[in-house]
């Protein structure tokens, strides 16, 4: 009987090894790419975000000072005593954000310059109106400068969503421009009444474009705030916002119906219905400026989740690439491996242990009568 030859098992060679290896690489290599383009885009929306909320923080800070400054240019120009306890307490407060967050902004040159120029203003009205109408009137084009800056370097009038943007440019663009202005046209008002009959007719040249300068700012707000209304998805921006923007554009008509279509119109009504604007216009800010710090802070936490996620997907393959190469390379090196003959043998033709005994047992009678049959051959081939 033939036997069969014993069969040889061939472990991989070192190629076999580190083909799978290379394949894995490149299949990792593009998802690799892909992940530091997300990665890049989510970190750069999350710096643009946390920016942003910064200079939401500076906003928040600079409208204590509109106010004050314009209540005080209304108090210098009647020639009254003014009161710096409430301006100097909104520059303080100023002042300590600008220390806080200036260098990330770039506000600290225009802050400089803002607060020397608030804190050379007069205490007491100056015996020529005009002179503190002036004076008054550089300090706010500063500080609606300072305005623009804190949007720019902040980010804000960059904004990519529609809500947000809308309500960074009604908080820090509409809002402090129409509230000047409107100041600027009451204190005007006032010194029309006071000025020579010569100077009328220029008089009302300038009433009329300071009542178009002041009126479309507020115009504009009320826009800006109902299109970021519409196109949030927030279910709580509508809800916090309608309210006081109802409120500040009833009292926004009342004060165009109190300085519109006249060349002089009534200093009291005008002041009066100035005020209610203007008291308005501090809930509206305060109310905008949550919410925008609110949108603001969910999509830093979206993107922080999405950052954490993106991660731990990647550490979660490179933790397998690993787990495969060490496996590979740690199996040993390729050579022939010989299995025993018994295993290369079919069952039919394996020897039987208990079988060989069984054998060993009758042997001496199969012998016997091996011999017998030979000793008498001869005689039945006679036969």
């Amino acid at each position: 009987m033939t036997v069969p030859a014993p069969r040889v098992r061939r472990r991989p060679s070192m190629s076999g090894r580190v083909l799978p290896l290379l394949l894995a690489l490149a299949l990792v290599a593009p998802l690799g790419l892909l992940f530091a383009l997300v990665d890049g885009t989510t970190t750069d929306d999350h710096d643009l975000a946390s920016r942003e909320r910064l200079g939401v923080r500076y906003l928040r800070a600079l409208g204590p000072v509109t106010d004050a400054l314009v209540e005080a240019q209304s108090t210098a120009v009647a020639g009254a005593p003014v009161s710096r306890a409430s301006l100097n307490a909104a520059i303080e407060q100023v002042a300590a954000v600008d220390t806080a967050v200036g260098d990330e902004l770039r506000s600290h040159e225009r802050w400089a310059g803002l607060r020397a120029k608030l804190e050379g203003l007069p205490d007491r009205g100056l015996a020529d109106p005009e002179a503190a109408y002036q004076a008054y009137g550089e300090a706010n084009d500063l500080l609606l400068a300072l305005y623009r800056k804190v949007r720019e370097s902040s980010g804000l009038i960059r904004d990519p969503r529609s809500d947000t943007f809308f309500l960074q440019d009604g908080i820090g663009g509409d809002l402090p421009t129409a509230t000047v202005l409107a100041g600027r046209l009451a204190d005007l008002v006032r010194l029309a009444a006071a000025r020579p009959a010569a100077e009328r007719a220029k008089t009302g040249i300038e009433l009329a474009e300071l009542r178009s300068s002041a009126f479309g700012p507020a115009n504009d707000l009320v826009a800006d705030l109902r299109a970021a209304v519409d196109s949030s998805e927030s279910t709580d921006l509508g809800a916090n916002v309608l309210t006081p923007l109802d409120a500040y554009q009833r009292s926004l008509e009342a004060f165009t119906a109190a300085g519109g279509g006249r060349a002089a119109p009534n200093p009291t009504q005008l002041t009066a219905a100035g005020l209610a604007a203007q008291s308005a216009a501090k809930q509206l800010r305060t109310v905008i400026l949550d919410q925008l710090d609110t949108l603001l802070e969910e999509r830093v936490d979206a993107l922080d989740r999405d950052r954490l996620l993106a991660r731990i997907a990647a550490g979660v393959t490179v933790a397998l690439l690993v787990g495969l190469a060490v496996t590979l390379l740690r199996r040993p090196a390729a050579g022939p491996h010989r299995e025993p003959a018994d295993a290369a043998l079919p069952p039919a033709v394996r020897p039987d242990p208990t079988a060989a005994g069984r054998s060993a047992d009758r042997q001496p009678v199969a012998v016997g009568r091996g011999v017998e049959a030979e000793r008498w051959r001869p005689f039945d081939a006679a036969r």
